[in-house]
Protein backbone atom coordinates (compact mmCIF):
# COMPACT_ATOMS: atom_id res chain seq x y z
CA UNK A 1 0.00 0.00 0.00
CA UNK A 2 2.86 2.36 0.83
CA UNK A 3 4.46 1.58 -2.49
CA UNK A 4 1.22 2.42 -4.31
CA UNK A 5 0.94 5.69 -2.38
CA UNK A 6 4.48 6.64 -3.34
CA UNK A 7 3.79 5.87 -6.98
CA UNK A 8 0.59 7.92 -6.85
CA UNK A 9 2.42 10.86 -5.30
CA UNK A 10 5.14 10.64 -7.95
CA UNK A 11 2.56 10.65 -10.73
CA UNK A 12 0.74 13.61 -9.15
CA UNK A 13 3.96 15.63 -8.88
CA UNK A 14 4.83 14.69 -12.43
CA UNK A 15 1.44 15.92 -13.64
CA UNK A 16 2.03 19.25 -11.88
CA UNK A 17 5.43 19.50 -13.56
CA UNK A 18 3.87 18.82 -16.96
CA UNK A 19 1.32 21.57 -16.31
CA UNK A 20 4.05 24.03 -15.39
CA UNK A 21 6.01 23.13 -18.51
CA UNK A 22 2.91 23.59 -20.66
CA UNK A 23 2.50 27.17 -19.43
CA UNK A 24 6.18 28.03 -19.94
CA UNK A 25 7.10 26.07 -23.06
CA UNK A 26 8.44 29.11 -24.93
CA UNK A 27 6.01 28.80 -27.85
CA UNK A 28 6.37 31.69 -30.31
CA UNK A 29 3.49 31.82 -32.82
CA UNK A 30 5.56 34.04 -35.11
CA UNK A 31 8.00 31.18 -35.65
CA UNK A 32 5.34 29.51 -37.81
CA UNK A 33 4.73 32.47 -40.10
CA UNK A 34 5.93 31.43 -43.54
CA UNK A 35 6.84 27.91 -42.38
CA UNK A 36 6.17 25.12 -44.88
CA UNK A 37 4.04 22.33 -43.42
CA UNK A 38 2.86 18.97 -44.75
CA UNK A 39 -0.09 17.48 -42.83
CA UNK A 40 -1.58 14.08 -43.60
CA UNK A 41 -5.14 13.00 -42.87
CA UNK A 42 -6.78 16.40 -43.27
CA UNK A 43 -10.25 15.71 -44.61
CA UNK A 44 -11.77 15.87 -41.12
CA UNK A 45 -11.11 15.83 -37.39
CA UNK A 46 -7.76 16.80 -35.90
CA UNK A 47 -6.00 17.02 -39.26
CA UNK A 48 -8.53 19.46 -40.65
CA UNK A 49 -8.34 21.60 -37.52
CA UNK A 50 -4.53 21.64 -37.61
CA UNK A 51 -4.70 22.91 -41.18
CA UNK A 52 -6.86 25.84 -40.01
CA UNK A 53 -4.65 26.56 -37.00
CA UNK A 54 -1.49 26.60 -39.11
CA UNK A 55 -3.33 28.83 -41.60
CA UNK A 56 -4.21 31.36 -38.89
CA UNK A 57 -0.53 31.46 -37.95
CA UNK A 58 0.44 32.35 -41.51
CA UNK A 59 2.06 29.07 -42.54
CA UNK A 60 2.26 27.51 -45.99
CA UNK A 61 0.45 24.19 -45.94
CA UNK A 62 0.15 21.07 -48.08
CA UNK A 63 -2.55 18.69 -46.91
CA UNK A 64 -3.41 15.13 -47.88
CA UNK A 65 -6.34 12.74 -47.63
CA UNK A 66 -8.24 10.42 -49.95
CA UNK A 67 -11.36 12.60 -50.43
CA UNK A 68 -10.47 15.28 -52.96
CA UNK A 69 -13.75 17.15 -52.57
CA UNK A 70 -13.10 17.65 -48.85
CA UNK A 71 -9.50 18.67 -49.46
CA UNK A 72 -10.66 21.42 -51.83
CA UNK A 73 -12.99 22.76 -49.13
CA UNK A 74 -10.30 22.67 -46.45
CA UNK A 75 -7.78 24.42 -48.72
CA UNK A 76 -10.29 27.16 -49.56
CA UNK A 77 -11.04 27.78 -45.89
CA UNK A 78 -7.35 27.71 -44.96
CA UNK A 79 -6.63 30.41 -47.50
CA UNK A 80 -9.46 32.55 -46.12
CA UNK A 81 -7.99 32.15 -42.62
CA UNK A 82 -4.59 33.50 -43.61
CA UNK A 83 -2.47 30.69 -45.00
CA UNK A 84 0.31 32.15 -47.15
CA UNK A 85 -0.14 29.15 -49.45
CA UNK A 86 -2.46 26.13 -49.34
CA UNK A 87 -2.24 23.07 -51.57
CA UNK A 88 -3.45 19.50 -51.46
CA UNK A 89 -2.54 16.03 -52.68
CA UNK A 90 -5.41 13.57 -52.94
CA UNK A 91 -4.06 10.11 -52.32
CA UNK A 92 -3.85 6.99 -50.23
CA UNK A 93 -0.86 7.05 -47.90
CA UNK A 94 -0.94 3.25 -47.91
CA UNK A 95 0.46 3.45 -51.45
CA UNK A 96 4.18 4.16 -51.86
CA UNK A 97 3.62 6.23 -55.00
CA UNK A 98 1.21 8.58 -53.20
CA UNK A 99 3.70 9.11 -50.36
CA UNK A 100 6.39 9.93 -52.92
CA UNK A 101 4.05 12.29 -54.76
CA UNK A 102 3.22 14.11 -51.51
CA UNK A 103 6.81 14.91 -50.58
CA UNK A 104 7.76 15.72 -54.17
CA UNK A 105 4.83 18.16 -54.41
CA UNK A 106 5.95 19.87 -51.20
CA UNK A 107 9.46 20.25 -52.65
CA UNK A 108 8.09 21.71 -55.88
CA UNK A 109 5.60 24.08 -54.21
CA UNK A 110 7.72 25.29 -51.28
CA UNK A 111 11.33 24.55 -52.21
CA UNK A 112 11.82 23.38 -48.61
CA UNK A 113 10.02 21.62 -45.78
CA UNK A 114 9.90 22.76 -42.15
CA UNK A 115 7.25 20.47 -40.65
CA UNK A 116 6.05 16.98 -41.47
CA UNK A 117 2.92 16.23 -39.43
CA UNK A 118 1.88 12.57 -39.69
CA UNK A 119 -1.75 12.23 -38.68
CA UNK A 120 -3.63 9.87 -41.02
CA UNK A 121 -5.35 6.71 -39.82
CA UNK A 122 -7.44 4.11 -41.60
CA UNK A 123 -7.50 0.98 -43.71
CA UNK A 124 -7.80 0.21 -47.42
CA UNK A 125 -9.70 -3.02 -46.65
CA UNK A 126 -12.68 -1.78 -44.62
CA UNK A 127 -14.70 1.43 -44.66
CA UNK A 128 -15.56 1.32 -40.94
CA UNK A 129 -12.00 1.43 -39.60
CA UNK A 130 -12.89 3.74 -36.65
CA UNK A 131 -15.65 1.39 -35.53
CA UNK A 132 -13.40 -1.65 -35.82
CA UNK A 133 -10.60 0.13 -33.93
CA UNK A 134 -12.77 1.42 -31.09
CA UNK A 135 -15.31 -1.33 -30.54
CA UNK A 136 -14.41 -4.19 -32.83
CA UNK A 137 -13.96 -7.83 -31.85
CA UNK A 138 -10.96 -8.95 -29.86
CA UNK A 139 -8.10 -10.60 -31.70
CA UNK A 140 -8.96 -13.87 -29.97
CA UNK A 141 -12.45 -13.74 -31.49
CA UNK A 142 -11.41 -12.60 -34.99
CA UNK A 143 -7.69 -13.01 -35.83
CA UNK A 144 -7.86 -11.25 -39.21
CA UNK A 145 -4.23 -11.27 -40.33
CA UNK A 146 -4.98 -9.68 -43.71
CA UNK A 147 -6.60 -6.70 -42.00
CA UNK A 148 -3.67 -6.50 -39.57
CA UNK A 149 -1.09 -6.36 -42.38
CA UNK A 150 -3.06 -3.71 -44.25
CA UNK A 151 -3.61 -1.68 -41.08
CA UNK A 152 0.09 -1.65 -40.24
CA UNK A 153 0.91 -0.61 -43.80
CA UNK A 154 -1.39 2.43 -43.62
CA UNK A 155 -0.78 3.42 -40.00
CA UNK A 156 2.88 2.51 -39.45
CA UNK A 157 4.80 1.72 -42.63
CA UNK A 158 3.50 4.78 -44.48
CA UNK A 159 4.58 7.02 -41.57
CA UNK A 160 8.08 5.58 -41.85
CA UNK A 161 8.07 5.97 -45.62
CA UNK A 162 6.93 9.61 -45.53
CA UNK A 163 9.49 10.51 -42.87
CA UNK A 164 12.26 8.79 -44.84
CA UNK A 165 11.33 10.66 -48.00
CA UNK A 166 11.13 13.98 -46.16
CA UNK A 167 14.32 13.67 -44.11
CA UNK A 168 16.67 15.21 -46.72
CA UNK A 169 14.49 18.34 -46.84
CA UNK A 170 14.07 18.44 -43.06
CA UNK A 171 17.82 18.20 -42.52
CA UNK A 172 18.33 21.22 -44.75
CA UNK A 173 15.80 23.30 -42.80
CA UNK A 174 16.52 21.96 -39.28
CA UNK A 175 12.92 20.88 -39.42
CA UNK A 176 10.42 18.98 -37.35
CA UNK A 177 8.68 15.60 -37.54
CA UNK A 178 5.42 15.46 -35.58
CA UNK A 179 3.91 12.00 -35.14
CA UNK A 180 0.33 11.68 -33.92
CA UNK A 181 0.03 8.64 -31.69
CA UNK A 182 -2.29 7.61 -28.88
CA UNK A 183 -2.42 6.47 -25.30
CA UNK A 184 -3.00 3.06 -26.92
CA UNK A 185 0.63 3.31 -28.03
CA UNK A 186 1.76 3.51 -24.40
CA UNK A 187 -0.89 1.36 -22.72
CA UNK A 188 -2.40 -1.79 -24.29
CA UNK A 189 -6.20 -1.83 -24.45
CA UNK A 190 -8.49 -4.79 -25.14
CA UNK A 191 -10.18 -4.94 -28.58
CA UNK A 192 -7.56 -2.51 -29.93
CA UNK A 193 -4.89 -5.04 -30.85
CA UNK A 194 -4.17 -3.73 -34.36
CA UNK A 195 -4.36 -0.09 -33.30
CA UNK A 196 -2.04 -0.61 -30.32
CA UNK A 197 0.42 -2.56 -32.47
CA UNK A 198 0.64 0.34 -34.93
CA UNK A 199 0.94 3.01 -32.22
CA UNK A 200 3.52 1.09 -30.16
CA UNK A 201 5.42 0.67 -33.43
CA UNK A 202 5.38 4.42 -34.04
CA UNK A 203 6.83 5.02 -30.57
CA UNK A 204 9.57 2.46 -31.12
CA UNK A 205 10.60 3.63 -34.58
CA UNK A 206 10.44 7.38 -34.10
CA UNK A 207 11.98 7.34 -30.62
CA UNK A 208 14.89 5.38 -32.09
CA UNK A 209 15.07 7.75 -35.05
CA UNK A 210 15.27 10.69 -32.65
CA UNK A 211 18.28 9.13 -30.94
CA UNK A 212 19.94 8.38 -34.28
CA UNK A 213 19.49 11.97 -35.45
CA UNK A 214 20.89 13.32 -32.20
CA UNK A 215 23.87 10.96 -32.42
CA UNK A 216 24.52 12.12 -35.99
CA UNK A 217 24.16 15.76 -34.82
CA UNK A 218 21.31 16.34 -37.25
CA UNK A 219 19.09 19.18 -36.07
CA UNK A 220 15.74 17.53 -36.85
CA UNK A 221 13.31 17.24 -33.95
CA UNK A 222 10.93 14.32 -33.50
CA UNK A 223 7.79 14.93 -31.44
CA UNK A 224 5.56 12.02 -30.47
CA UNK A 225 2.02 13.13 -29.60
CA UNK A 226 0.19 10.83 -27.17
CA UNK A 227 -3.51 11.59 -27.42
CA UNK A 228 -6.36 10.51 -25.19
CA UNK A 229 -10.02 10.72 -26.13
CA UNK A 230 -10.63 13.60 -28.54
CA UNK A 231 -14.10 14.72 -29.60
CA UNK A 232 -13.83 14.02 -33.31
CA UNK A 233 -16.90 12.90 -35.21
CA UNK A 234 -15.52 9.36 -35.41
CA UNK A 235 -15.24 9.23 -31.63
CA UNK A 236 -18.71 10.66 -31.09
CA UNK A 237 -20.25 8.17 -33.55
CA UNK A 238 -18.60 5.03 -32.26
CA UNK A 239 -17.30 5.41 -28.72
CA UNK A 240 -19.15 3.85 -25.82
CA UNK A 241 -19.91 4.37 -22.95
CA UNK A 242 -21.31 7.90 -23.20
CA UNK A 243 -19.41 9.05 -20.10
CA UNK A 244 -16.19 8.78 -22.11
CA UNK A 245 -17.61 10.90 -24.94
CA UNK A 246 -18.49 13.65 -22.46
CA UNK A 247 -14.92 13.63 -21.17
CA UNK A 248 -13.41 13.94 -24.66
CA UNK A 249 -11.15 16.94 -25.30
CA UNK A 250 -12.13 19.60 -27.88
CA UNK A 251 -10.56 19.20 -31.31
CA UNK A 252 -9.36 22.82 -31.56
CA UNK A 253 -7.50 22.69 -28.23
CA UNK A 254 -5.95 19.39 -29.26
CA UNK A 255 -4.73 20.78 -32.58
CA UNK A 256 -3.12 23.75 -30.84
CA UNK A 257 -1.40 21.47 -28.33
CA UNK A 258 0.09 19.46 -31.20
CA UNK A 259 1.27 22.57 -33.03
CA UNK A 260 2.86 24.00 -29.88
CA UNK A 261 4.66 20.76 -29.17
CA UNK A 262 6.09 20.55 -32.65
CA UNK A 263 7.15 24.20 -32.72
CA UNK A 264 8.94 23.96 -29.35
CA UNK A 265 10.65 20.69 -30.39
CA UNK A 266 9.09 18.78 -27.49
CA UNK A 267 10.14 15.14 -27.21
CA UNK A 268 6.60 14.03 -26.34
CA UNK A 269 3.23 15.74 -25.95
CA UNK A 270 0.52 14.19 -23.78
CA UNK A 271 -2.99 15.52 -24.33
CA UNK A 272 -5.15 15.78 -22.34
CA UNK A 273 -2.29 15.73 -19.89
CA UNK A 274 -4.61 15.28 -16.92
CA UNK A 275 -4.81 11.53 -17.51
CA UNK A 276 -2.69 10.46 -20.49
CA UNK A 277 0.68 11.07 -18.83
CA UNK A 278 -0.36 9.61 -15.43
CA UNK A 279 -1.84 6.54 -17.15
CA UNK A 280 1.33 5.96 -19.17
CA UNK A 281 3.48 6.34 -16.06
CA UNK A 282 1.28 4.06 -13.95
CA UNK A 283 1.39 1.37 -16.60
CA UNK A 284 5.19 1.63 -16.76
CA UNK A 285 5.58 1.48 -12.98
CA UNK A 286 2.77 -0.96 -12.12
CA UNK A 287 2.12 -3.07 -15.23
CA UNK A 288 0.36 -5.91 -13.41
CA UNK A 289 -2.07 -3.58 -11.64
CA UNK A 290 -2.85 -1.79 -14.91
CA UNK A 291 -3.53 -5.08 -16.68
CA UNK A 292 -5.90 -6.10 -13.88
CA UNK A 293 -7.73 -2.77 -14.18
CA UNK A 294 -8.17 -3.14 -17.95
CA UNK A 295 -9.53 -6.64 -17.45
CA UNK A 296 -12.41 -5.32 -15.34
CA UNK A 297 -15.88 -5.01 -16.90
CA UNK A 298 -16.58 -1.48 -18.16
CA UNK A 299 -19.37 -0.90 -15.62
CA UNK A 300 -17.01 -1.51 -12.73
CA UNK A 301 -14.50 0.94 -14.20
CA UNK A 302 -17.18 3.63 -14.46
CA UNK A 303 -17.92 3.25 -10.77
CA UNK A 304 -14.30 4.10 -9.96
CA UNK A 305 -14.58 7.61 -11.43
Amino acid sequence: MWRLARVGLSVLLGSVAVGIYWNYDGFDPESLRGASVVITGCSSGIGEEMAYQYARLGAKILITARRENRLKEVVAKAKSLGAQEAHYVAGDMGKAEDCERTIQTAKEKFGRLDYLVLNHVGSTRVSNAPERILSGPSWDEDPDVDFFVDFLNVNLVSYVRLASLALPLLKESSGHIVVISSLAGKVPFPTQTCYSAAKFGLDGFFSSLRVELMKAQQDVSVTLVVLGIIKTQGIVDYLKPEVLVKAAAPVDDTALAIIRGGATRAREVYYPGSYTWPAAMLRALLPHSWTAFLSMPIRKKELLF
